[in-house]
């Protein structure tokens, strides 16, 4: 018995449909990619200026994790800093720093704790985003987004998160006095290299 045409047409719509229908209720699976950071992968970049010239300086990774799923934008994870090992390579400028300024005795890590990725992460590629999640430093946490240049492959990550830190908006003290004057903004730089881990 031979199908007529129209029924050919018609069942080929309805097959159609339904596998579309089927696609749809396959639930999407989100990849979660997660680095661990060192001191060895990830460098800790500050910059300063005053009237007369500008001071760079570094603080030490204790340690960190960063988990990500692109798809979804979620992000957490944990990145601690050492702010006693705060070094501009002058020890009576490093001295006041961390005494009057940062009290580095009495706060000794400074944390930041991501929790959502805003734009699009391309994985593999080369994306600029931004990096929103919690800043904590000398007792106080703070809400930032972070500018973030992230280059990935497959299986590592390279990636720059910069931004200012309102030292003395935040509660730290202003080391200007009649002789120096300094910016009461402090500029930051967290570069990574570290294996990418998808799971």
């Amino acid at each position: 018995m031979s199908t007529r045409p129209w029924e050919a047409k018609t069942f080929m719509n309805t097959r159609n449909l339904l596998l579309a229908l089927a696609t749809f209720a396959i639930p999407a699976v989100a990849a979660e990619y997660h680095v661990d950071l060192n001191p060895e992968n990830t460098k800790v970049r500050w910059t300063l200026g005053d009237v007369l010239h500008t001071v760079n300086g570094t603080f030490s990774l204790k340690r960190g994790a960063i988990s990500f799923d692109p798809e979804t934008g979620k992000a957490s994870g944990q990145v601690v800093v050492d702010v006693p090992s705060g070094n501009s390579g002058s020890d009576a400028r490093d001295h006041r720093m961390h005494a009057n300024v940062l009290e580095s005795a009495k706060y000794p890590e400074a944390t930041f704790t991501p929790d959502r990725i805003e734009g699009a992460l391309t994985v593999p590629g080369t994306s600029g985003v931004k990096v929103h999640g919690v800043f904590t430093i000398h007792g106080g946490s703070h809400e930032v987004t972070i500018a973030t240049q992230a280059t990935t492959t497959p299986d590592q990550l390279h990636a720059v998160l910069t931004f200012d830190i309102p030292y003395v908006a935040w509660g730290m003290k202003d080391p200007s006095n009649m002789l120096l004057k300094v910016n009461k903004t402090v500029a930051m730089s967290i570069e990574i290299t570290a294996p990418l881990q998808k799971h």
